[in-house]
């Protein structure tokens, strides 16, 4: 393709691309999809979305095309691979020119010269790197920011390579950039902090971005550029230096932006001279980079502790006392955000629980380095220390918060499926606290037991209804008694306290009572399998039948006419899978009885099969359901047939694409409908034609 010949050409069928109109829209896309194999398309491309004065659509497009055209024809062995004089060509107009007016378009371009360096750089681009650097020196605003940006995707890739031979190329590389790295991001934290002190936003938000872009770079290079991070005294100065930026960056926050229920009520900690004359408000346009640049900070410190936990040993006492002063003192009030809290909670738990950091069983086993470790945090951990986390943790952070119960009132089957599970600890503030509170009560649970069983007294005896307060309170403390079950098991008498107040409570039926109701039937269900004697089980049974008639949606998890009610009137999955999860368990446990009570159910399964066709979670536990009432209905699961053996059909078909989740539970489900047959039926019969598949798929 002749690249001056072809390129209105090109920009036609670009235009016509990004048109509305399918008639218009699709021809296009097939002339343009048939010139991507064609030499010199690239060049083309280069070349229009190069031209700022074309449409901004038609470039983006064209951006697009040549990203996309990186991943197919770049490298040398691909079908119709680019040929190295073009490349060579592409490789130098990429980096030509610094100066995208359009962030979007900057930041695209910036991606695609970094999928070129991850196939490319250092051999066949040596030049990268040191017009980068030279690039990101210019005095202009624009084509420094657009260097920069560049630079940091291409270190993020770079970074991102997991070959031996790649990983030691990333190395050498970070060694010769370290410091002019650090440099960088000083010089434009330092621009930003007087920029704010003067007042200039303008400025000061343009030195914001650029601290944060070369923030980036420097967490890539520090965690992925070192074999030996603390040998590098750059490395450690720059580690030591995130902890005085992230105070003076702190200090920069504004209180009014912090949740409600964070702020307290003493006066902000800036004294006259210090940073209250650069404190960014909640409506000053740097506060969002600001807080994104609080938040990188801490990413610095934990993907260094991940990835190097006995480097990061110097650094364990600092983190420390900065994570808990700001969590857990008052030297974080009115300057602390929701998820720098999460953020130095997930930092404060890493070390804690880190395998790295404690003794082994014999101590002389024991690397030095563990020992080193476990001396500075026994020496943290005080027994003050441990109680005023313990306490802060349970009546600041474990608080139902206003928006909450909002949702509890507005939503409350929402409320009650709310994702606590998983990696979620990593980025919300709940479950994040709970699980800090968890590994903290687990390593330190001679400490902290008493303190919270001194809570628990203070609060014995019904709650005042008129004070919100103390019933929050309530449910927090008795949060933290169910979420420590198991560590407990030795200093609370279970039982006697069911019978004494548990019961009692359960029996309130003040409509603001229904706050400690639903905690205190949720913490007998944790204790339940830790300690409850079975003798009591009849009159816990009997309450919950009374909680589930209750019209608060977020009682009714836990027989059965009441739960096939439930059944039908909730409308989340999450909701459904662990209604049919419980009837599961009711159906298992009583065996043949269930059999006059499951006509409704019969009848609604079909229903709820076909109605849950996206969601193939929700059909597992369908399947898992029906298993247990084939085994219950014995003989009689024949009635079942014309919906059961349909089921059975396509969850064990391995053509079908839902097989892929409901192969394991449709094989049982298959299995125990045979060992319940009274007969083999022709319609039996015929699933067996996937069989033979499935025997093929096993041998693989």
């Amino acid at each position: 393709m002749d690249v001056q010949g072809a390129g209105s050409v090109v920009l036609q069928a670009l235009t016509q691309a990004s048109s509305q109109d399918t008639a218009v829209l699709k021809p296009a896309e097939e002339q343009l999809r048939q010139w991507e194999t064609q030499p010199g398309f690239y060049s083309v491309l280069l070349s229009i979305f190069n031209n700022h004065s074309l449409d901004i659509n038609v470039r983006w497009l064209a951006v697009l095309y040549f990203k996309n055209g990186i991943d197919r024809y770049w490298r040398r062995v691909a079908p119709h691979a680019l040929s190295e004089e073009e490349k060579s060509f592409l490789r130098s107009g990429l980096i030509t020119n610094f100066n995208e007016p359009v962030n979007q378009i900057a930041t695209q371009i910036a991606v695609l010269i970094a999928k070129v360096a991850r196939l490319d750089c250092p051999r066949q681009w040596p030049e990268l790197i040191p017009i980068l650097l030279e690039s990101v020196k210019v005095q202009d605003s624009l084509q420094q920011h657009r260097a920069l940006l560049t630079f940091y995707h291409v270190t993020k890739t770079l970074a991102s390579k997991r070959l031996s031979t790649d990983r030691r190329l990333f190395q050498d590389l970070a060694s010769n950039i370290y410091n002019f790295a650090c440099s960088l991001w000083n010089h434009h934290t330092d621009s930003f902090l007087q920029q704010i002190y003067t007042g200039d936003q303008h400025s000061a938000l343009s030195s914001l971005e650029r601290t944060l872009l070369s923030l980036k770079v420097l967490r890539k290079l520090t965690v992925h550029g070192f074999a030996e991070p603390h040998n590098n005294t750059e490395v450690l100065g720059f580690l030591n230096a995130v902890f005085e930026r992230l105070k003076q960056f702190l200090e920069c926050s504004d209180d009014s932006k912090a949740s409600p229920y964070l702020r307290l009520i003493s006066e902000p900690i800036f004294s006259p001279g210090s940073a209250a004359g650069r404190q960014v408000g909640p409506e000053n346009p740097c506060r969002e980079k600001l807080e994104k640049t609080i938040i990188l900070f801490t990413k610095v410190l934990l993907d260094f502790l991940e990835y190097h936990p006995w480097p990061f040993i110097p650094l364990i006492q600092r983190s420390l006392e900065f994570a808990v002063s700001y969590v857990f003192t008052e030297a974080g009030e009115g300057v602390v955000f929701e998820r720098f809290i999460v953020q130095c909670m997930n930092l404060i738990k890493i070390i804690v629980k880190n395998d790295s950091y404690k003794p082994a069983k014999n101590i002389e086993d024991s690397k030095p380095e563990s020992l080193e470790a476990h001396k500075i945090k026994t020496a943290f951990f005080t027994h003050q220390t441990l109680m005023e986390i313990g306490r802060r943790l349970v009546s600041k952070y474990f608080l139902l918060t206003e928006e909450e119960l909002t949702m509890w009132e507005e939503d409350p089957e929402s409320f009650a499926v709310e994702e606590t599970g998983g990696d979620s600890w990593k980025y919300s503030l709940r479950p994040c606290t709970e699980v800090l509170f968890l590994d903290i009560f687990h390593n330190y649970s001679q400490t902290l037991t008493p303190v919270l069983l001194e809570m628990v007294q203070s609060l014995q005896g019904p709650s005042n209804v008129e004070d919100p307060g103390q019933m929050l309170m309530k449910d927090a403390v008795y949060n933290a008694v169910g979420l420590a079950a198991y560590e407990l098991f030795d200093n609370v008498d279970f039982d006697q306290w069911f019978r004494n107040q548990l019961l009692g409570e359960l029996q309130v039926s003040h409509i603001r009572y229904k706050l400690i109701r639903r905690r205190v039937i949720w913490l007998i269900g944790q204790w339940i399998s830790v300690k409850f004697k079975p003798e009591l089980r009849p009159l816990l049974y009997e309450i919950i039948l009374n909680l589930m008639q209750d019209p608060d949606l977020v009682y009714l998890e836990s027989i059965f006419g009441l739960l096939f009610q439930l059944l039908q009137q909730v409308n989340e999955c999450d909701s459904k899978m662990q209604v049919l999860h419980v009837i599961s368990c009711v159906i298992e446990r009583v065996g043949v009885q269930i059999r006059p009570y499951v006509g409704c159910l019969v009848q609604y399964l079909p229903l709820l099969w076909k109605q849950s066709e996206e969601h193939n979670m929700l059909r597992c536990a369908i399947l898992t359901t029906l298993i247990h009432l084939v085994q219950g209905l014995g003989a009689e699961s024949r009635n079942l047939y014309p919906f059961l053996l349909p089921v059975i059909q396509l969850s064990t078909d391995v053509s079908q694409p839902p097989h892929v989740y409901l192969l394991e539970d449709g094989l049982e489900l298959w299995l125990v409908t045979l060992e319940n047959s009274p007969a083999i039926t022709p319609e039996l019969l015929r699933i067996f034609q996937n069989m033979s598949p499935l025997l093929d798929e096993a041998s693989k």
